[in-house]
């Protein structure tokens, strides 16, 4: 491959030229497994204060439970309100 296909990619102190299609494949698994790190957190958060309000004998927060709307869900809105 030509130096124009590879991209440096930094780990820990030292950096590493690799292929653009493995290093944009590392990334995009990268990516996904923190987006699974990260909703699986905001669940255990909602769990956790919910008991916690319920320790402290304070009703459950109202709309807690909601969940964002996916990149899909927001085209289909503006999509709507543009006419």
């Amino acid at each position: 491959p030509s130096p124009a296909e590879k991209a440096m990619v930094c780990f820990g102190n030292m950096f590493i030229e690799l292929p653009k299609e493995k290093t944009r494949d590392m990334l995009r698994q990268d990516q996904e497994e923190l987006d699974e790190e990260i909703n699986k957190l905001r669940k255990e958060l909602r769990v956790k204060v919910n008991r916690l309000y319920e320790a402290q004998g304070k009703p459950e927060l109202k709309g807690f439970n909601l969940n964002p709307m996916s990149a899909e869900e927001m085209k289909l809105i503006n999509r709507i309100l543009e006419g």
